[in-house]
């Protein structure tokens, strides 16, 4: 029987109950409306870029959760340089939040990040039972993979100067939504607690029960 590696990915954090899920943010912003969510989206760069610090010297697992823009043969090199060197507009954003060598980085094909990917397998073995999202697009991307999360029994925080939609308006609705429905924590970043969400349990089943 084969023996579990206790290192998943070198010298990234292997063992913490919380985790950061960014969602689309390497990205070209190569398609309709992509001009204006850009618009939107650079001052929240700014903000994930922060966030990522914080939870990097936390000693927090990053872990990036990128469309693959309908390209099965991309991974995470190509996106990165493509997004850097082929004059895209997404490119002034993309260098706000590069990955590091230490994160790990999921190729997902669809709306979620749990939809045929390895994110479930990642978290299992990192141990992460809380996630923070941030990213593309609240009302899209960071809404389906909260959804899953939820339906996982993840306790979901999802700060709100975190995440971007196409207009405002999308993004505020939607942040409403995934607070009420999915029980998710949207205070902006400043606010978070990270030792105390490092040391938090997975709620469990338990939540579902008070519905």
């Amino acid at each position: 029987m084969p023996i579990k590696s206790d290192d998943l990915h070198g010298n990234a954090p292997d063992a913490a109950r919380t985790a950061l899920l960014l969602i689309d943010v390497i990205n070209d912003f190569e398609f309709e409306n992509g001009e204006q969510l850009l618009e939107l989206a650079m001052p929240i760069g700014h903000n994930i870029a922060k966030l990522k610090s914080l939870v990097k010297n936390a000693g927090l697992p990053v872990i990036y959760v990128n469309d693959n823009f309908g390209k099965w043969q991309s991974d995470l090199n190509k996106i990165v340089s493509h997004c850097l060197k082929d004059g895209v507009r997404g490119e002034p954003f993309v260098k706000l939040v590069l990955p590091d060598e230490d994160d790990y980085f999921v190729l997902k094909p669809k709306h979620s990040g749990f939809y045929c990917t390895s994110l479930e397998l990642v978290l299992e073995h990192v141990g992460a039972t809380n996630l923070i999202l941030a990213g593309i697009a609240g009302n899209n991307c960071v809404l389906f993979t909260a959804n899953d999360a939820y339906m996982r029994d993840f306790q979901i925080v999802i700060p709100a100067d975190c995440v971007v939609s196409e207009s405002q308006q999308e993004n505020e609705y939607a942040l409403k939504q995934m607070e009420k429905v999915l029980k998710a924590d949207i205070r902006p970043a400043q606010e978070l607690n990270l030792e105390e969400l490092k040391q938090t349990e997975r709620v469990g089943k338990a939540k579902s029960a008070k519905l």
